[in-house]
């Protein structure tokens, strides 16, 4: 037993009690929204973590809006859940992995391979009328994460201003096309997107029931969008290294793995005025 990408309702529900199960659910316009609903309702087992209080850092705005945690408590964090290295680790929320994906890449950040996204998430669980409760999870024995490397690749922006000269880098933004054309932003203090970076919203990653498209499908239209590109060429972003790890995801499902992440993405980039911004 074994998902690095993604799991199904009935594939969670079989195995269940040999998971971690971690409810990602948030709002960015409701901080608290994502504790209330887990409050509420949610699937058995499940803990729940905040994107802002547990799975960010300190407060830097050169970093973004939510900045990467620190290694140590954040594993400390995971094995006081119960996690071991040989533990799976399964992530849901309620828009399709767009917050659970953050979870996703910390963990492959930690080193820890065997963890997935609920393909459709908390709705999909729903709709496939397995049982929901209110009652916090059981505590479990501390688990032992060990010090690994790390299966995943990020760039600070030094970094990420270097891959922009190198002349086959690509930057992908994940935020919905109004943002990036620099139209209707209402999060961030400055609108557009890095020049030369091209527009994939994560939502395109989903069938319209929010589970993920075949991985047959993403590798054509990813494909389609590298133009002949290798995967490592690839770095993503989004408003604040949050739904760009959505499209890391989606390359991983569809077979195309190595890509980058720039964690401070958007909001990290703005936050030095002499950073050049695009538009349209």
């Amino acid at each position: 037993m074994s998902w690095t990408t993604t799991l199904s309702v009935e594939e969670l529900a079989t195995h269940l009690d040999a998971c971690i199960l971690v409810d990602c659910r948030h709002r960015l316009d409701d901080p608290q929204a994502g504790r209330r609903a887990w409050e509420e309702a949610h699937i058995p087992t499940a803990h729940f973590l905040s994107i802002d209080d547990d799975l960010s850092g300190r407060h830097d705005p050169s970093l973004g809006r939510h900045p990467m945690p620190d290694r140590a408590p954040l594993r400390e964090k995971l094995a006081a859940l119960g996690l071991s290295d040989d533990t799976q680790l399964v992530l849901y929320d309620d828009q399709g992995g767009a917050m659970a994906g953050r979870l996703w890449m910390l963990a492959r950040w930690l080193g820890h391979e065997k963890v997935a996204l609920l393909d459709g998430g908390f709705e999909a669980w729903k709709r496939a009328g397995y049982p929901l409760t209110a009652e916090p999870a059981t505590p479990r024995k501390a688990g032992q994460l060990s010090e690994r490397p790390s299966l995943v690749q990020l760039l600070n922006t030094a970094q990420l201003q270097a891959a922009l000269q190198d002349g086959h880098s690509q930057v992908v933004d994940a935020r919905g096309a109004d943002r990036y054309r620099g139209e209707n932003e209402t999060i961030d203090p400055v609108a557009g997107h890095i020049p030369g970076a091209l527009n994939r919203p994560f939502m395109q990653n989903l069938r319209p029931d929010g589970r993920f498209k075949p991985a047959e499908v993403l590798r054509d239209e990813w494909e389609r969008l590298l133009a002949g590109r290798s995967p490592e060429d690839i770095i993503h972003q989004c408003g604040s290294g949050v739904t760009a790890n959505h499209n890391l995801l989606a390359m991983e499902l569809a077979g195309l793995p190595g890509s980058r992440l720039y964690p401070p993405s958007w909001s990290g980039w703005i936050s030095d005025p002499a950073r050049p911004v695009a538009k349209g």
